[in-house]
């Protein structure tokens, strides 16, 4: 079973990232950027779930943190934000995100995404 490690301070947010995907995936999750950073280190997902607003440590510098990293630069991050202006996907691709969907998640977007991103070789 594939891993994901979701990065959400919002507990809500949280809830219902876990119901959607807990029976397809094992899952770990981080409340802020600095233990997302850690989990991606210990866990090892197979794909990262990363909001970009975040306490202790952004998603924007835990996604370049965990793509700097030789041993983590492998794990495919989705940045999600709430953050929907012009030129907000593309800086997160820029920054390291494989993909960037904005909030409130599409659900089907995020599954189909999800599945595109775990069989890219």
């Amino acid at each position: 079973m594939k891993k994901i490690l979701i990065v959400e301070d919002v507990e809500l947010n949280l809830d219902l990232l876990v119901q959607l995907l807990e029976d397809d995936y094992e899952l770990v999750s981080a409340e802020d950027g600095q233990v997302g950073v850690e989990l991606a280190m210990s866990a090892r997902p197979d794909l990262i779930l990363m909001d970009m607003s975040l306490p202790v440590k952004d998603g924007w510098t835990a996604t370049r943190e965990i793509k700097a990293n030789p041993d983590l630069a492998h794990i495919s991050i989705i940045g999600l934000s709430a953050r929907a202006m012009d030129g907000d996907r593309q800086k997160a691709l820029d920054g390291g995100c494989d993909e960037y969907i904005t909030k409130p998640v599409d659900e089907d977007l995020l599954l189909e995404t999800i599945k595109k991103v775990l069989e890219k070789p």
